[in-house]
This record gives structure tokens, C-alpha cells and sequence, in this order.
């Protein structure tokens, strides 16, 4: 295939890493999601903040057919990761996600050592040829999630023995190790202390730039802090998609306004 009929070869250079058109989710008869289109910059880190139970989590969800695991739920519209379809029949989901990683609310590390949960992911997609390939990519993504000075020297101890925070830096470099294009992170630091909250708000903006990441957040001044992007979410429609300044500073909806000045949600 020449560079002129590959999508992916013209999208790269594209500003937009994901496209979403007219995405709907429905789960049985029950729709959660209603015709939601939205553009997800290479380079931005992009939040989607709203009351729970507004969609934002399902939507994020569909970035990498994480709901094709819930019985009985249907995703229709078109979503594109560097202009392809990824909800085609031809796509190959494990690879998917490999491509689209996620970081969940709980932190959710392997009951393995350290050093196994970095490397179980580039095992099974075959990225390192030899044990000290594999030590190359257990640092390399220990050290940009932040964690690599406090773990060196005990990869061989359990993941689920370290901190709530130190666990969602794991589970972040668990995601990294696979070398995604996107980062999927669902409340990262809602069960997390305000000091380790900080630590991830910290490595998300190093992370920035290399990856492009979503966050879902309750937390609306987290998505001040970390996002160039806000989408605001409220009962299953996207209401207001700009610039993080403009949405918390000069909101054009009133939906919008009444949730960021805490009139509901």
C-alpha cells in the first residue's frame, strides 16, 4: 500500500489523534449515550468533566471497545484512531488496546512482583527478545510513570504491596510498557489521597505531548490543572467541547455554567 491510500500515513499528520462522529450507546434497551462527535488532539491532554451517571465514563469506554465486554451493549456511530475504523470488523481489539490503554479509577495492579506487571503487557505482544530487553522497557516505563527511585530495588516484591498511590503510578506504567498512542484514564485519583493526586497530576503533564490522554474527572479543578481540552457531559449528550480556559472562564451553555459554578451535580 503507497503513503497516498493509507489513512493512517495522512492521519499521522493530522492535529487530531481520535475522532468520534455521532457516537450513541445503548445498553438493552436503555440508551446512555446520545449522537456524541468529538475530536481528540495528539497533543492535548483532553478531560471530560459532568454528574455522575452523565455518560463521560461510557464515552471513554468506546475509545477502545472496552464496551463490547458488557452484555447487551450497543455502540452505533463511527470512532477513528488516526483515521481508521475502530469498531470495523477487521480490527484486531487486543491490538486495539494495546494502542489505547486504560488506567482505572481503582488502582488494579497484577498479584505478581513489580517487575512482572510492567512486563506481562510487552510479553504478550512480543516486544522484547531477551531478559535485558525486557529490563530496558521495566525501567523505561517505571521511570515515566515517576516510580522507578522508590521501586528499584524491590521489583521482585509484590505490586499490591505498595501504596494506593505508588499502585496507580504502577498501573500507569503497566499502560505505558506496551507503548500506547493513547492513554484512557477513568477517575485516576478518586481513590486517592491529596498528595498522590498530585503526584499523578504531575506525571500527567509530563506524560503530555508524548501521549495523547483522556481523563475523566469529577474533580473540576484537577481538569483545570492538567487539560488544554474540557468536554462537559450531561445526561448522556455532550453539551460543550473547547478550550479548558474558556470552558471554565466564559462557558457559552448555561448547563455548562450551572455545573462549573456548582448550581447542580
Amino acid at each position: 500500500m503507497n503513503d497516498m491510500t493509507n489513512p493512517a500515513t495522512t492521519a499521522a499528520a493530522a492535529p487530531y489523534k481520535m475522532r468520534a462522529g455521532e457516537v450513541s450507546v445503548f445498553y438493552g434497551p436503555k440508551q446512555a449515550l446520545n449522537a456524541v462527535s468529538i475530536d481528540i488532539g495528539r497533543e492535548d491532554v483532553t478531560a471530560f468533566i459532568g454528574p455522575s451517571g452523565c455518560g463521560k465514563s461510557t464515552f471513554l469506554r468506546c475509545l477502545n471497545r472496552m464496551n463490547d465486554t458488557i452484555p447487551g451493549a450497543r455502540v452505533e456511530g463511527r470512532i477513528e484512531l488516526d483515521g481508521e475504523d475502530i469498531y470495523a470488523s477487521g480490527m484486531d481489539v487486543v491490538q486495539l488496546r494495546a494502542r489505547v490503554g486504560m488506567v482505572f479509577q481503582k488502582p488494579n495492579p497484577f498479584p505478581k512482583s513489580i517487575y512482572e506487571n510492567i512486563a506481562y503487557g510487552p510479553r504478550i505482544h512480543g516486544l522484547a527478545r531477551t531478559k535485558a530487553e525486557m529490563d530496558v522497557i521495566v525501567e523505561r516505563s517505571l521511570r515515566r510513570a515517576g516510580l522507578w527511585d522508590e521501586v528499584k530495588d524491590r521489583l521482585a516484591d509484590s505490586g499490591t504491596a505498595l501504596s494506593g498511590g505508588q499502585q496507580q503510578r504502577l498501573c500507569i506504567a503497566r499502560a505505558i510498557a506496551v507503548d500506547p498512542e493513547v492513554i484512557l484514564m477513568d477517575e485516576p485519583c478518586s481513590a486517592l489521597d491529596p498528595i498522590a493526586t498530585a503526584k499523578i497530576e504531575e506525571l500527567i503533564d509530563e506524560l503530555r505531548g508524548r501521549y495523547a490522554i483522556v481523563i475523566v474527572t469529577h474533580n473540576m479543578q484537577q481538569a483545570a490543572r492538567v487539560s488544554q481540552k474540557t468536554a462537559f457531559f450531561h445526561l448522556g449528550t455532550l453539551v460543550e467541547y473547547g478550550d479548558t480556559s474558556d470552558i471554565f472562564t466564559n462557558p457559552r451553555e448555561t448547563r455548562t455554567k450551572d455545573y462549573i459554578t456548582g448550581r447542580y451535580g
